[in-house]
């Protein structure tokens, strides 16, 4: 849960940027070792940007760091 808490803690300042996308999500979370990427992969599998807005992350130690639209923000979740 300290990897995802962690990792929303990095990107939830980044939101607040007029140009945050996916894109720049993706590319801070590649920055953190911790990210699984091929679980990432399998829980984004419908991910749709233009409705979803940004991809959750999954960690090693299989807690998530989660977007949450309605707020705009990413959420650390078990």
């Amino acid at each position: 849960m300290d990897d995802a808490k962690r990792l929303a803690s990095a990107l939830n300042p980044l939101t607040k940027s007029p140009q945050f996308s996916n894109a720049k999500a993706r590319a801070a979370a590649r920055q953190e070792p911790a990210v699984n990427w091929p679980a990432t992969k399998v829980r984004n599998a419908d991910f749709n940007p233009e409705v979803d807005g940004c991809e959750s992350f999954v960690m090693n130690d299989g807690s998530t760091c989660a977007w949450v639209p309605g707020q705009f923000r990413y959420v650390a979740q078990k």
